[in-house]
């Protein structure tokens, strides 16, 4: 059983013979706000302890849509695999300005820790992701293997998981897979926007911690990456994502297709029809490494 000292049990629903639970506690990461996060047990974690892929949503998300549209609940239960849904950002931080625009600030956290003084108490959502919440599965007794972690996302949570795997210094996820990621952004909008508020350095800041792109350049060693985005995505067109760009750096830091496959998908859009489409294709990308 969970120890309610650590995290407070506000729901639970019966899924694929598994269980989804909400918690939330008070995060040190974030400033002391509370943090909400939903996580899918299996079954098999009732005999032994399961691993866990973690998956990161888009802009103007919370914790409760992947879980409730990315369709990863089937694939994930047969698979013996636990999930984990955090928020995409600190809630509730009264800093000015953070709730001006849909895609900075609330719901748009962009999976960094922030370095500039107006937002450096609350907005460290990458220490939030890859240090406190595995703590306080660890320290609440959840029958999860911390040992077997894989990371996935969804557009700004794809640009997340892509830059969390690949600046670990410890190698904490196995697999990293991402739909319609935000690829190279401090080359696009929304990245610039970002890294210009969050971050004292900007986009020079940035490009050395925050920018798949630039992050592949430097990496040698084998990687296990997966990348869908749909050619009928607005933001694809708009040039927000950049696929074509972190291929390139990948194919010239000498990784073939076995380490990364970036797939275009003909049609699909940027919405979670696209995602619940292909979430078992990534469901089982990552068993293979789980």
């Amino acid at each position: 059983m969970a120890n309610t000292d650590i995290l407070q049990l506000l729901s639970t629903n019966k899924v694929f013979d598994g269980e989804l639970r909400k918690y939330k506690f008070k995060s040190a990461a974030l400033g002391g706000l509370d943090a909400n996060f939903n996580l899918f047990i299996p079954a098999q974690a009732a005999s032994s302890k399961v691993p866990l892929l973690v998956y990161l949503a888009g802009l103007t998300c919370t914790e409760d849509n992947g879980a409730q549209k990315g369709g990863f609940f089937g694939p994930a239960a047969a698979k013996g695999i636990a999930l984990l849904f955090p928020d995409t950002s600190p809630r509730g931080a009264r800093i000015e300005g953070e709730d001006a625009d849909w895609d900075f600030g609330t719901g748009a956290g962009f999976y960094l820790n922030a370095t500039h003084p107006k937002f450096a108490k609350h907005y460290n959502m990458l220490t939030h992701v890859t240090l406190e919440l595995p703590q306080v599965l660890g320290a609440a007794g959840l029958p999860i293997d911390l040992a077997r972690q894989s990371i996935a996302g969804h557009s700004m949570g794809g640009h997340g998981a892509l830059t969390l795997y690949l600046a670990s210094k410890t190698n904490q996820y196995r697999s990293v897979s991402a739909f319609s990621p935000i690829c190279n952004p401090i080359n696009c909008p929304w990245g610039q926007k970002a890294f210009n508020g969050y971050l004292q350095g900007g986009i020079s800041e940035a490009a050395a911690q925050y920018d798949a792109t630039e992050l592949i350049k430097n990496r040698s060693d084998a990687v296990h990456i997966l990348i869908d985005y749909g050619t009928g995505d607005n933001f694809y067109k708009q040039g927000q994502l950049l696929p074509e760009n972190f291929l390139q750096a990948a194919r010239d830091a000498g990784h073939d297709e076995r380490q990364v496959q970036v797939r275009s998908q003909e049609g699909y859009d940027h919405s979670y029809y696209f995602i619940s489409t292909f979430a078992a294709d990534h469901i089982n990308f990552h068993a293979q490494f789980l």
